[in-house]
């Protein structure tokens, strides 16, 4: 099966757990299947309500942005979750805040 073609501003959600993302870029070509708890992402519309997990702390937070190796897809966390996201099987990463300019 091939994955969806991923556009900005697309909202996906874990089928594994509570996870919601929006995409915030991705590929010109879009192929690339986001995963988060070792299931495919679903487009939040449709998809079942996960029941949240009891305790334990949460892999993926609330407003963090989570990148792919080479950057070329970034997703922002909009609901928190148990699950780890992941881009073709590979798990993503929070992407590092840019340092802000001296103002000397």
């Amino acid at each position: 099966m091939t994955p969806p073609t991923l556009r900005a501003g697309e909202q996906l959600a874990s089928t594994a757990c509570t996870t919601r993302v929006v995409v915030v870029r991705a590929p010109a070509g879009g192929g690339a299947e986001l995963g988060c708890g070792g299931n495919p992402m679903v487009p939040a519309a449709s998809a079942p309500s996960a029941a949240p997990s009891a305790g334990g702390d949460a892999a993926t937070l609330i407003g963090k942005r989570y990148v792919n190796a080479d950057e070329t897809i970034e997703v922002l966390c909009t609901s928190s979750g148990a699950g780890e996201l992941s881009c073709d099987g590979v798990p993503m990463t929070i992407k590092a805040a840019k340092p802000l300019p001296a103002s000397d």
